[in-house]
């Protein structure tokens, strides 16, 4: 482990780039992207949803409290576990379908 200089590349994000759940991996995280799934679904879209779990990332990205919910790179939930209609609403609201 490097503490200076330039950074190894982690591969920290898996699956979509366009809707993502931030945070460590636990079940709070798992039941996000739950519902986000399910979200995507109901509104016909892919129900791929990418998970970032490298701390450094989620801060970078604005996040103080996990898990947190990214929709186009934009931050619409952050510090709890949203359910399926929250989600929903959310996602329209960030793509302007609402």
């Amino acid at each position: 482990m490097k503490l200076f200089g330039k950074k190894e590349s982690v591969q920290t994000e898996t699956g979509n780039e366009a809707v993502k759940v931030l945070g460590g991996g636990c079940a709070n995280c798992h039941a996000l992207e739950a519902a986000a799934k399910a979200a995507l679904t109901e509104l016909g879209e892919p129900a791929e949803v990418g998970h970032i779990t490298d701390f450094g990332q989620i801060a970078a990205c604005g996040v103080l409290h996990t898990p947190a919910l990214m929709v186009d790179g934009k931050v619409v939930s952050s510090g709890r576990v949203l359910t399926k209609e929250e989600a929903k609403d959310l996602i329209r609201k960030a793509r302007n379908q609402a």
